[in-house]
C-alpha cells in the first residue's frame, strides 16, 4: 500500500502491520520520503551496507596490483595492437 504521512501517522499500528508483508511507501507530495520494512529485511540490508563499506574501492585494488608487481617486479607483456574496421567512420565517410 502507498501511504501519505499523515495517513501514516493516523494509522501507525496498521502500517507497522503491514510492513511485516511487505515494505511500506510513505509519500509526501508525491514523493517517495519513507519505507517501512520489517526488522529481518532491515537487518539484511545493515549487513549489505557493511560489506559494501568493507570493499576496496577499483583505485585501492589496482594501487596494491602495482605495489605486488613492483615488488615481484613482473612487467606485464606489451601486446601489440590490432585495427579492426570501425562500421561508423565508413557510415560518416558514405555521406
Amino acid at each position: 500500500m502507498i501511504w501519505k504521512v499523515a495517513e501514516a501517522k493516523q494509522n501507525l499500528s496498521k502500517l507497522l502491520r503491514a510492513a511485516a508483508t511487505k515494505p511500506q511507501k510513505i509519500y509526501r507530495r508525491n514523493h517517495l520520503v519513507a519505507a517501512v520494512v520489517d526488522s529481518d529485511t532491515f537487518a539484511e540490508f545493515e549487513s549489505w551496507q557493511r560489506e559494501q563499506e568493507r570493499r576496496k574501492a577499483p583505485s585501492e585494488v589496482f594501487a596494491e596490483l602495482r605495489r605486488l608487481c613492483a615488488e615481484e617486479q613482473f612487467e606485464f607483456p606489451e601486446i601489440p595492437r590490432i585495427d579492426r574496421e570501425n562500421s561508423f567512420i565508413e557510415e560518416i565517410d558514405d555521406e
